[in-house]
C-alpha cells in the first residue's frame, strides 16, 4: 500500500479532462486512508480514487472546488460524517464496486444537498428491499442514481417529492464520460448500447 503524500499528490497526473474539468488522477496506488489532500490546493474539479483500498470516505480538507469524486473499486464500508462541510459543492459521487453494506451507512450521504449523481452500483447494500427508494428519500434532489434517472412519480408515491430550485443540472457529456471511465475495455455496460464505441457516448435511461 502506498500513503497519499504531498510528493505523491506534485507527482500524479493531472490534466483537463473531455469535459473540461481539472482532474488530478489517482487511480490505482493501493491507497488505503485519504489524507493531504491540502497539497492539491484545490485546484481539481474532479478527482479519481479508482481502484485503491480506502475503507472510509472521509479525511477530506475544505475542497471548494472540487463537483466529482471516482472512488470506485475500492473497500468503502463506512461513509463519514459532515462531508458537505468539506466538499461543499460535491455534484457527482462515484462508489460503484465498494463493500457498503446497510441502508443505514448511506445516512451521511443526506447532507450532502448539492449532491446530484450518485453510483451505488455493486454494493451490498443495492440488494437490500427498498434500496432505491430510501436512497432517493434522503437524498430527494438527486437527478440520477445508479446511472438511472430518479423519476417525479416514484419520488411522489415516497413522500420525497424533488425540490426543483435545489437542482443540479448534470450535462449529458459529463454523465456518459463518468460512465465510460468506469467501463473496462471489452466489458458490457447496460447504460451503453450494445457496439457502441465510448468514444461516442449515448446514454439511455430507463
Amino acid at each position: 500500500m502506498v500513503k497519499l503524500s504531498a510528493e505523491l499528490i506534485e507527482q500524479a497526473a493531472q490534466y483537463t479532462n473531455p469535459v473540461r474539468d481539472r482532474e488530478l488522477d489517482l487511480r490505482g496506488y493501493k491507497i488505503p486512508v485519504i489524507e493531504n489532500l491540502g497539497a492539491t490546493l484545490d485546484q481539481f474539479d474532479t478527482l479519481d480514487f479508482s481502484d485503491n483500498e480506502v475503507r472510509k470516505l472521509d479525511g477530506f480538507p475544505l475542497l471548494r472546488r472540487l463537483k466529482t469524486l471516482l472512488m470506485n473499486s475500492n473497500r468503502i464500508c463506512r461513509i463519514g460524517e459532515n462531508l458537505e462541510q468539506a466538499l461543499p459543492n460535491l455534484r457527482e459521487l462515484i462508489l460503484t464496486s465498494n463493500n457498503i453494506q446497510e441502508l443505514g451507512d448511506l445516512d451521511p450521504l443526506a447532507t450532502i444537498k448539492t449532491l446530484s449523481l450518485l453510483s451505488l452500483l455493486r454494493n451490498p447494500v443495492t440488494n437490500k428491499k427498498h434500496y432505491r427508494l430510501y436512497v432517493i428519500n434522503k437524498l430527494p434532489q438527486l437527478r440520477v442514481l445508479d446511472f438511472q434517472k430518479v423519476k417525479l412519480k416514484v419520488c411522489e408515491q415516497e413522500g420525497c417529492r424533488p425540490h426543483e430550485n435545489v437542482f443540479l443540472r448534470v450535462s449529458e457529456l459529463k454523465l456518459e464520460f463518468s460512465i465510460a471511465k468506469l467501463v473496462q475495455p471489452g466489458e458490457f455496460c447496460p447504460c451503453l448500447p450494445l457496439g457502441s464505441k465510448l468514444a461516442v457516448f449515448t446514454l439511455f435511461f430507463t
